[in-house]
């Protein structure tokens, strides 16, 4: 077991030990030799605006009902996953080891490298471009980065906007940037 902080340990398998951990079936083998060197902040509600609920986990385990809500229909086909979510009160949750390729950057470019998933870990905030994120999210959002910082050689925290900026927005103008902890040894947010 590698000792990420006084918070949070992950085991030999990349999953933290002592969060909740649901499974996602969206995820990749890393290719051989990809470091992992940057984190993805996104954001997510389902259906968009609503919070809290179970349709979060269910659509990144191909498992919503597209009957309840006229956006899941549209949204049935896809098959997507962050390695974690930190909901609205700050309970952090999962879903792909960080030893793996979770499918949340999709078409992505950052530093000239394609293909973000690979060389990345994604986290999801529950929330929306334009709506406030809650204290609870900001201090998970920093434990975690404490936690992945220690094991991996982070070089970069980004938005999804800045590695996808023609199709995406979040975490949009709500996040503030400034609540993140800087990385050490010169390396930028």
């Amino acid at each position: 077991m590698n000792s990420c902080s006084d918070i949070f340990k992950i085991n030999k398998q990349g999953f933290i030990e002592g969060i909740r951990l649901v499974k996602s079936p969206n995820f990749d083998n890393r290719p051989m030799n990809a470091k992992v060197s940057l984190l993805v902040i996104h954001n997510i509600s389902l259906p968009p605006g609503k919070y809290g609920g179970e349709f979060i986990e269910k659509f990144f385990t191909n498992s919503l009902d597209p009957s309840i809500d006229p956006f899941f229909d549209k949204i049935k086909n896809l098959k997507v996953s962050s390695h974690f979510v930190i909901d609205r009160l700050g309970n952090l949750v999962q879903y792909v080891s960080t030893d793996n390729s979770a499918w949340h950057a999709g078409d992505s470019v950052w530093n000239g490298r394609t293909n973000c998933n690979d060389f990345s870990i994604g986290i999801e905030l529950e929330g929306s471009d334009n709506i406030q994120y809650t204290n609870p999210q900001y201090e998970k959002l920093n434990e975690l980065i404490d936690c992945l910082t220690k094991k991996y050689p982070i070089k970069d925290i980004v938005g999804h906007s800045d590695i996808a900026p023609n199709r995406k927005t979040d975490p949009g103008v709500a996040f503030q940037w400034n609540k993140i902890k800087p990385l050490k040894d010169n390396i930028t947010l």
